[in-house]
């Protein structure tokens, strides 16, 4: 029934209006005899020149009517991927764009191939919460299986329509006066008939940017004297020559290979290359603990298993029991998670759980290194568990006590054309040098990021960046972060904290487009105090400890940018609700100063249009019941 037909219905059931006497109306609707308020008009109506026009003018636009905004996200790793999941789902009237500067979709799961890689925590523990995988073979997932993950969920949401892939953005700048960011991209000429890549240059705007860049994506070289000059094959860990890197060591079995260092890339590479090379000198300078594999005895408990598995693999029968019984999975994964959210004590200083788990990982690495029991001694650290990234490295200990390896402690005073030479001037003959030598974490990306009045984030991230709760930084409106400075996590699983990174920017994105804002830009005393608190929680934690670690720009000691202030579970917490009174904001309509300019035309998009749901708040989706009402 038409509304006009309802109401004529619904007035045979009102009581009737009794007549009254017309008066004459005057323009601004007054009474003409009596004025507003009943008084002549004769004595007290101001004259014509007295009516004030109004403060501002009102806007053209229903209070639901959302405006047409501009997303753009830097990157398709986890982080780009769950922005192209989001935003369209949260955001009306949004036009996203998701640019990475790879031929393919993973981030670092796909830019890294080398031998061994894996996950380092829990598979399970490493997937959306909104996407379960039963498929995982492994407890520790190899690469591919992670890419794999990643590229299906770009298929099931269909979000390649969002995602540019070799599209590497170069330059971007703020525009103060439009409230846009300006960007520059580098892509390959799509026909070229040079045999080396040509690459053209194209330019995008947007109203809002959401970096996914992510802290281990630039990888360098060591600064190692002659690095350059040796004619054998130099590889670095995080640029693999081949995508299945068993094809590219095939002919290594005879080779002698050197691996520096002894991080998470190292311990994983170590054993995966030990049985394929003839010879293979590990040269370490530092020291790391390496942990016994975690939640061993958790994951025999609940799938009834040897608990001394290094990496558990899951076969078919395990994989058949998680498909055909969801809630046993649901139950497996919730058990697992809450097991990995449990062990934040250990980051703390001096407390009962870090003694304890420094005696219990040295014996265990002790009983690993029986067969080269003096590998503990350059190994085996005198700081805290966990300072450094803390990695299982299942497999890594015992291909160091194989007869084919040799494991040098000491530190390398230069590369030549055949080899590498040592500080005690001990030369190794060396066929392929493998360099798993980290990234650079300083946060300061290779293109320049230009804020208000110039300045770039380059220079605001030095000496260390500053930023607010990790998300953003003052002088870069519109610019938000996800898992940028002090966002990385000493305990729990990224995944969680990257699906509440991107709903916080979906909430900033949304308070623009529905309060017509031109930007968003946290203010200078909120850096700062974040800043402030920085400072006073490290210093209580494991990561203050003297140790080289990329949680402190590869410093033994020095500010930790790297981790958020907290466990997993503080971090999402503190991202669930944004404090808005944090920010300063300008007006898309300049000249709007009226901060209710947002209210509109005093209507909403169905009432003046006379379309869909007119009384939306009756629907059993938004009808919030208390418990114990009583349904009708």
């Amino acid at each position: 029934m038409a509304p006009s037909a309802f109401l004529r219905t619904l007035s045979g059931f009102l009581p009737a209006r009794k007549p009254t006497a017309t008066t004459p109306k005057g323009a601004n609707g007054t009474d003409i005899k009596s004025g507003g308020n009943g008084v002549h008009a004769s004595s007290h109506a101001p004259p014509p020149s007295a009516v004030k026009a109004p403060a501002f003018t009102l806007g053209d636009f229903t209070i639901d009517e959302d405006r047409p905004i501009k997303v753009v996200a830097i990157g398709a790793g986890y982080s780009g991927i769950t922005a192209a999941i989001r935003f369209p789902q949260r955001i009306k009237n949004v036009e996203l764009t998701v640019y990475e500067k790879n031929a393919g979709v993973g981030g670092t799961w796909y830019s890294n191939k080398y031998p061994g890689l894996s996950c380092d925590i829990p598979s399970h523990c490493y997937q959306f919460t909104f996407e379960a995988n039963t498929e995982w073979s492994s407890f520790y997932a190899p690469a591919p299986e992670i890419r794999a993950y990643l590229e299906r969920i770009v298929d099931k949401y269909k979000l390649s329509k969002y995602i540019k892939l070799q599209h590497e953005l170069i330059h971007a700048r703020y525009d103060e006066s439009s409230g846009k960011w300006h960007l520059k991209l580098r892509r390959p000429v799509a026909e070229s008939t040079s045999d080396q890549p040509q690459y053209e240059e194209i330019e995008d705007t947007a109203d809002f940017v959401l970096c996914g860049a992510g802290g281990l994506s630039r990888w360098s070289w060591p600064d190692i004297e002659g690095l350059k000059s040796f004619k054998g094959k130099l590889l670095h860990s995080a640029d693999w020559e081949t995508d299945d890197w068993k094809e590219g060591v095939k002919d290594w079995g005879d080779k002698r290979v050197g691996v520096i260092g002894v991080g998470s890339s190292a311990l994983q590479m170590v054993p995966a290359l030990q049985p394929r090379v003839g010879k293979l000198f590990n040269f370490v300078r530092g020291k790391t603990w390496l942990a016994t594999p975690f939640f061993s005895e958790k994951l025999a408990d609940l799938m009834k298993r040897d608990p001394k598995a290094a990496n558990y693999s899951f076969g078919d029968d395990d994989k058949k029991k998680f498909r055909d019984d969801p809630e046993f999975y649901k139950a497996f994964r919730h058990e697992l998670e809450a097991e990995l959210n449990s062990v934040h004590a250990y980051t703390l200083q001096n407390s009962d759980r870090q003694v304890e788990d420094q005696r219990v990982f040295k014996e265990a690495m002790a009983k690993r290194l029986e067969k080269k029991p003096w590998i503990a001694d350059h190994i085996v650290p005198d700081f805290p568990v966990a300072c450094r990234r803390l990695t299982p490295g299942p497999g890594y200990l015992e291909a160091l006590c194989e007869e084919n390896v040799d494991f040098v402690p000491k530190e390398i005073r230069r590369v030549t054309p055949t080899g590498l030479e040592t500080t005690d001037g001990q030369h190794y003959e060396l066929d392929v040098l493998i360099c798993a030598t980290g990234y650079d974490t300083d946060y300061k990306f290779p293109f320049p990021v230009i804020g208000r009045s110039g300045k770039t984030l380059q220079e605001r991230y030095t000496p260390h960046p500053s930023t607010y709760l990790s998300l953003c930084t003052d002088g870069f409106p519109n610019w938000f972060n996800c898992l940028g400075p002090n966002s990385g996590v000493g305990s729990g699983s990224l995944l969680i904290l990257i699906e509440r990174e991107i709903e916080y920017a979906v909430n900033v994105v949304g308070k623009m487009q529905r309060e017509r804002l031109k930007s968003i830009e946290v203010k200078r005393e909120a850096v700062d105090d974040f800043d402030e608190y920085l400072e006073a929680y490290f210093p209580g934690t494991v990561y203050s400890a003297k140790c080289r670690s990329w949680y402190k720009m590869g410093k033994e000691e020095g500010r930790v940018v790297g981790l958020w202030p907290g466990s997993c579970l503080h971090a999402v917490r503190a991202f669930e609700r944004p404090r808005w009174e944090d920010f300063d904001y300008e007006h898309l309509n300049g000249d709007a100063k009226n901060r209710f300019y947002w209210l509109g035309e005093g209507c909403t998009y169905e009432e003046k249009h006379m379309v869909g749901d007119r009384a939306w708040y009756l629907s059993d989706k938004e009808v919030d019941f208390p418990p114990g009402t009583l349904f009708y």
